[in-house]
């Protein structure tokens, strides 16, 4: 129940933040993932966090100049995904201003996508893990996909 309404809080807040912004369901997504001309995805989180997993093809960049090393049109479909929506909403907002303009923010991020039982890869296999990020943001994934990092997490 906490969960649930915690997911609520930062659903709102982060719509409400990035007014400016198109987000994606992470049901959508999948959809979209089994059709031809399927989106890029972007993992904007810091490496250590994408080395325990990511969702399968996507592109870890965290900065804009890492975008622009990709072969990416400014007109192609993108997804950018965090650990919850808030970082990847900024990244969406960045990508929009240098003229990305489908650029979109997956909703409740990879942390959601992993709590729906969804697929995760960490060096092409299939994972069940998900960097917490930080320690005050583990309530929000399920027990079941939560990686034990230790004094590795962050600490707020």
């Amino acid at each position: 129940m906490a969960r649930s309404l915690a997911w609520k809080i930062i659903r709102r807040l982060v719509r409400w933040r990035f007014l400016g912004i198109r987000f994606i369901s992470t049901e959508a997504l999948a959809t979209w993932l089994t059709q031809p001309n399927p989106p890029v995805l972007l993992d904007v989180r810091d490496a250590e966090e994408f080395a325990v997993s990511h969702l399968p093809n996507a592109h870890h960049a965290p900065t804009l100049d890492a975008v622009r090393h990709l072969p990416i049109e400014t007109n192609t479909p993108i997804v950018a995904y965090c650990s919850v929506g808030y970082r990847s909403a900024q990244f969406v907002q960045q990508l929009q201003d240098a003229g990305f303009s489908q650029a979109m923010n997956l909703e409740g991020s990879i942390f959601q996508w992993a709590n729906e039982g969804r697929s995760l890869v960490r060096d092409r296999q299939p994972v069940q893990a998900v960097h917490p990020y930080a320690a005050v943001w583990k309530v929000l994934l399920h027990p079941s996909v939560q990686q034990e990092m230790g004094d590795r997490s962050r600490k707020l």
